[in-house]
C-alpha cells in the first residue's frame, strides 16, 4: 500500500505521519494523555507531542547519542522517564517526507516479527 506524503510549509504533519504508520502491518492507533500514540500489540513506537510539533519513535538506544549529536537540530533525548526506552525525538518542522517515513518504518519493524517486517519494502 503507497501512502502519499505531502508537507505543509515544510512541515510534516500529524496526518502525514497517521497516513505512514497506519499503512504499517498490525499497527494500531491510540489517544493515550493528549499523546496519539501508534502501537503494534502492547509495544508504542511512536508517539506525537500534544502540541503536534515534535513526535518520539523507537530507536536503538546505543545509537541514539550518535543521532542526536550529528543533527541537534533535527533530534533530541526523550524524557528522562523515557531515557531507559529504545527511544529519540526529532522536531517535525526539521523532518522531511522521505526521513519521516524511514524514521517510521524503522521504528515500526523494531516491534514486529521478521516475517511481517519483511512484507514493507
Amino acid at each position: 500500500m503507497s501512502v502519499g506524503v505531502a508537507t505543509i510549509a515544510g512541515m510534516v504533519t500529524v496526518e502525514v505521519i497517521r497516513g505512514i504508520a497506519m499503512g504499517l502491518p498490525r499497527t494500531t492507533e491510540h489517544l493515550i494523555r493528549d499523546r496519539v500514540k501508534f502501537r503494534v500489540g502492547r509495544i508504542v513506537y511512536l508517539a506525537i507531542s500534544p502540541d503536534e510539533t515534535a513526535m518520539g519513535f523507537g530507536f536503538p538506544k546505543e545509537e541514539r547519542a550518535d543521532l542526536i549529536r550529528a543533527e541537534p537540530e533535527k533530534f533530541f533525548m526523550p524524557r528522562p522517564s523515557d531515557e531507559r526506552y529504545h527511544w529519540v525525538r526529532a522536531w517535525l518542522a526539521a523532518l522531511d517526507e522521505e526521513e519521516t517515513r524511514e524514521l517510521v518504518t524503522e521504528a515500526w519493524r523494531m516491534c514486529v516479527p521478521k516475517k511481517i517486517s519483511a512484507l514493507v519494502p
